[in-house]
């Protein structure tokens, strides 16, 4: 049940990561958004951002084998890259019309699949 909870959170978490460090990229698409000054879009991001930590951290520590989770803290971080990796590309196809998802990316994304095997491999 361990490995379920840190994948749910680690998903959950790097949407919130993914809204912070690149969903203010479509703030100009608002009226609200259009004049907002650097600084406050910092803001805004670490505030998106406070979210990912509250969910990242508790999702480390559930799936970590020091604190009687399943994984190592290698396979810990590959299995977050690859989640990474999937939010973001859901997020740019959805958000962002104008991003292709294109061959080099799909054979990017193999290798890292690939690095997944080879992480977990005993």
């Amino acid at each position: 049940m361990r490995i379920v909870y840190t994948i749910l959170l680690l998903i959950l978490s790097n949407t919130f990561m993914t809204l912070a460090w690149y969903g203010h990229l479509k703030f100009k698409e608002f009226k609200w958004g259009q004049s907002l000054p650097l600084f406050t879009v910092i803001l805004i991001s670490w505030g998106i951002a406070f979210f990912e930590y509250l969910i990242q951290v508790p999702a480390n520590r559930i799936g970590f084998k020091n604190y009687g989770g399943p994984f190592s803290l290698v396979e810990l971080k590959v299995i977050q890259e690859v989640i990474t990796l999937v939010v973001f590309v859901i997020f740019s196809l959805v958000f962002f019309k104008t991003e292709t998802f294109r061959w080099n990316h799909l054979i990017g994304f193999v290798f890292l699949i690939l690095a997944v095997y080879f992480i977990f491999k005993k």
